[in-house]
């Protein structure tokens, strides 16, 4: 793990949220986006790019068709336009994956703080509420918003190893419930911190005690990268008994909850699993000091790639727990 890598842990970027339209629908507010599909492609056009039908960023030629070029950082010897340029394409793929997760996953926005359109949101499978068993997703710090890994996979490589979108496709054809947490997305578009998401640990928590308290599911899973790790372990804590009750499986992705300063338990040793960046080979059993979970190989070296590459691992490690 790298040290440019674990300073940017806790950073966290302001972005300005969409237009947002809400409306009551099964004793729920749900947000919806106004045009929000035209919007996501007609952004990524607008800045010269489009997803080829593999899931790969690629440019639109002069006469608006797709081609084979992929993208490319430098748009001008000035390095701040290309950030700039790198910036704005990452917000409108922010987009591109909400709009994704709504229209090929048919998941439904929730507004947090609750009956507030002044706030931020996560997303929720149909009736996952109802479902016995709930996967709950949570990415890492930076610039990654709710359905995202990495965003540099996204626009480097492709969807299916940037996004969380075949976790999502994976759990709803076994039959669970999803939910969808977006802890970096903390600020209104005013610069104010939006309430009870000030940070990516009071999001998890606010998350938890007015949705996922009230679901019907006894046998919760959650798949955490990164700095999601150390969300987990610090709701575990703050939680105590109820979260040991009701979560059965814990698989994180190269997690940094180490990090949390928090004492690990002898039920997170048991639940959990950490798959870490290794040139190992996949569930190769690594050293694992006795005071922290047990370290499996992701089976890539990679940190931002570890979640896809260990993604069927994950899955058969979720089924045996929450088959017990």
């Amino acid at each position: 793990m790298s040290l440019r890598f674990l300073r940017k842990i806790r950073v966290y970027f302001k972005t300005k949220p969409p237009k947002q339209n809400w409306s009551e629908t099964s004793g729920h507010s749900y947000c919806t986006i106004e045009g929000e599909k035209m919007d996501a492609i007609k952004a990524m056009k607008r800045l010269g790019y489009t997803f080829n039908s593999e899931g790969q960023l690629r440019k639109v030629g002069v006469d608006g068709q797709i081609t084979e070029e992929p993208f490319q950082f430098n748009v001008s010897n000035q390095h701040q336009e290309c950030q700039a340029h790198y910036e704005e394409l990452g917000s409108a793929v922010t987009e591109y994956v909400y709009h994704l997760m709504e229209t090929e996953r048919n998941l439904t926005r929730l507004p947090v703080p609750k009956d507030s359109n002044k706030g931020t949101f996560i997303f929720v499978s149909k009736d996952y509420d109802q479902k016995d068993v709930l996967l709950i997703l949570i990415h890492g710090s930076g610039a990654v918003r709710a359905g995202q890994w990495a965003r540099s996979l996204i626009i480097n490589d492709n969807l299916d190893m940037g996004t969380q979108l075949p976790y999502i496709k994976r759990a709803q054809e076994k039959g669970y419930g999803v939910m969808v947490l977006n802890p970096n997305d903390n600020f209104l578009s005013n610069g104010q911190k939006i309430p009870h998401s000030n940070s990516g640990e009071e999001h998890t928590n606010y998350v938890w005690n007015n949705y996922v308290k009230n679901t019907k599911a006894t046998k919760i899973a959650i798949v955490a990268h990164s700095y999601g790790g150390v969300l987990t372990v610090t709701l575990a804590d703050q939680l105590k008994s109820e979260f040991e009750k009701r979560v059965k499986a814990i698989a994180f992705t190269d997690s940094v909850h180490v990090y949390s300063n928090i004492e690990i338990t002898k039920y997170m040793k048991e639940a959990a699993r950490n798959w870490i960046s290794s040139q190992s080979p996949l569930d190769t059993p690594m050293n694992t000091p006795d005071y922290d979970i047990p370290r499996v190989s992701a089976g890539h070296q990679k940190h931002e790639m570890t979640s896809y590459s260990c993604m069927e691992s994950v899955f058969k490690f979720i089924d045996e727990k929450v088959s017990l």
